[in-house]
């Protein structure tokens, strides 16, 4: 379709600003929300995760039942949340506004920042070891300084990207993802045909706690953790779909979008963990693919790109919230040079299995209570009517609470109560909980129930609504 200057221009002016997205502008399809959250999740990242269940002493088919049903329960959760974009067009730490309040929503938008820029790094690091082998089937080796120079330039690409803005990600995603979905099929062929995956491994023979031990920390990994992780990036994207789009359509699509590939790729680097769990799954499709490493090498640089323009736009737009009065196109290169910096050290002195495992606990540690506290106060408290011209209001509006202590103390609680049941690998975050039940993890379940009915219950006693709600943009 055409699109003449001034509308050009509005989507210009939204994509850099938090300003809801005008009417005009709000031209993202179901598709596009499908292929953007597909490739966010057709990433090497995924296929490491899946290979846990294995590493943890699971079967193979326990190890699939965990995925599957943890992320039905997750990304059934997680289009709730890309439903609050389309209806009110804004960000989803803007939307925070209305529930911890104008200042109040500083707490999780840094923490959300913070995230998005560790996230960017984890993504690009997971991948260099596989990188670097893959170039040495080509005949090109090097060590540490070659892995920093690969980092460099994926990081450089991502952030040109997500510099650009949200139509750049849309395109970009939209004519990428399904070429490299054709060469994950050849991967998952030729993986699945040309190694000993044992489809029946029985694993470890895991029993009572030592099962229930596994069993969680694998649901907090790429279960329902995972589904979790997104919650706060949903509407930076949903935004830009119009609500004459059907609610469901787009639920669906963005759920499947999410579905697909994490279980997919999950279960794909179990059953390669079967295999061996001395080399990673990579290592493995590496040594079957031989000679076609470069279709592989672009599917492996091209996982952490995709996830990371999401990171670096989302990141900027956290910073925005903030308040910072900064180009979102500068914040994306600042994002970019402290996830570059990051990843190197990363290089240098990174633990593979204690720096994932830490990273994803620490994550759920925090996002599970936000979760639980947005959806009570959306769905619950508000009913989905929220008034969006007050959240753009300065700091000490009367149209808008400045701190809602009724979020912020069921939200540091639930942080703490998430900690308590959270069995990660790095001892700090093994609560005394978790730990007297013997490496049980809870901490997604528990997080989400403490911070949701403390909110919920305090809400709802001093009737709490935004003032003059108003349905939708």
């Amino acid at each position: 379709m055409s699109i003449n200057a001034d509308e050009l221009d509005v989507t210009e002016a939204a994509e850099h600003t938090l300003i809801p997205i005008p009417e005009n502008a709000r031209t993202s399809t179901v598709a596009h929300q499908f292929w953007i959250w597909a490739g966010a999740n057709i990433a090497p990242i995924n296929w490491f995760l899946g290979s846990l269940g294995v590493i943890l002493g699971l079967s193979l088919w326990q190890t699939i039942g965990v995925i599957v049903v943890g992320n039905l329960i997750g990304m059934a959760v997680f289009g709730f949340f890309v439903l609050m974009g389309q209806q009110t067009a804004v960000s989803q730490m803007v939307l925070s506004r209305a529930t911890f309040g104008r200042r109040g929503a500083y707490l999780p938008a840094l923490l959300q920042g913070l995230l998005a820029v560790g996230w960017c790094a984890i993504n690009t690091w997971i991948i260099l070891d596989l990188v670097i082998a893959l170039f040495g089937k080509l005949g090109i080796h090097g060590g540490d300084g070659l892995k920093i120079a690969v980092a460099i330039v994926i990081m450089v690409i991502q952030v040109w990207l997500a510099a650009i803005g949200f139509r750049a990600i849309a395109r970009f995603e939209r004519w990428t993802v399904p070429v490299t979905v054709v060469v994950l099929v050849a991967m998952t062929i030729v993986a699945w045909t040309k190694t000993d995956v044992q489809w029946g491994y029985a694993g470890g023979d895991l029993h009572g706690k030592a099962l229930w031990s596994s069993l969680t920390t694998l649901m907090t990994a790429i279960g329902i953790g995972w589904g979790i992780t997104w919650f706060a990036y949903a509407s930076d994207y949903s935004r830009f779909v119009s609500p004459s789009v059907p609610r469901r359509k787009l639920y669906l699509g963005s759920v499947l979008g999410q579905f697909l590939p994490t279980v997919w790729l999950g279960i794909f680097g179990a059953t390669l963990a079967t295999v061996s769990t001395a080399k990673d799954p990579g290592q493995i499709v590496v040594d079957a693919f031989g000679g076609l490493a470069i279709p592989v090498i672009l599917l492996v640089i091209h996982g952490p790109i995709a996830t990371n323009v999401l990171n670096i736009y989302s990141c900027a737009l956290c910073a925005q919230t903030l308040d910072w009065k900064v180009d979102r196109r500068l914040l994306s290169y600042g994002v970019g040079v402290l996830a570059t910096l990051f990843t190197i050290y990363l290089v240098l002195n990174g633990d593979f299995a204690e720096n994932l495992d830490g990273w994803l606990s620490g994550l759920v540690t925090w996002v599970a209570p936000w979760g639980a506290i947005m959806l009570v106060s959306y769905y619950g408290i508000h009913k989905q009517k929220v008034d969006v011209a007050s959240l753009f209001e300065p700091p000490g509006s009367p149209r808008v609470p400045d701190i809602v202590w009724e979020a912020i103390i069921p939200f540091v609680i639930g942080i703490v109560a998430t900690w308590m049941f959270e069995y990660g690998i790095p001892s700090y975050l093994q609560g005394p909980i978790a730990k007297h039940m013997g490496g049980i993890d809870l901490s997604w379940l528990a997080g989400s129930l403490v911070a949701g009915v403390l909110a919920y219950a305090a809400m709802s006693r001093r009737r709490f609504v935004a003032p003059a709600t108003v349905e939708g943009a």
